[in-house]
């Protein structure tokens, strides 16, 4: 399956994986860290082990970080 994840083509051996799994297999460290979007659309954290991603798909992974100047 090919993809893009986080504006890079990536090739899959699998044909369906889920977002859990993607996070798995990407090597995303802290994962309840992280907000998905697929395709445009940011997905509910309840449902990563439901969803799969398919052929095509756009998936970012974003990392928020609390910080900023104070003054």
């Amino acid at each position: 399956m090919k993809l893009t994840i986080n504006g890079e083509r990536k090739e899959l051996s699998s044909d369906t994986i889920t977002v859990t799994e993607l996070l798995a297999l990407q090597g995303v460290e802290m994962p309840d860290m992280v907000s998905v979007q697929i395709n445009g659309d940011f997905l509910e954290r309840n449902v990563f082990d439901a969803t799969v991603v398919r052929e095509g798909d756009e998936v970012d992974f974003l990392y928020f970080m609390g910080g900023g100047c104070s003054e």
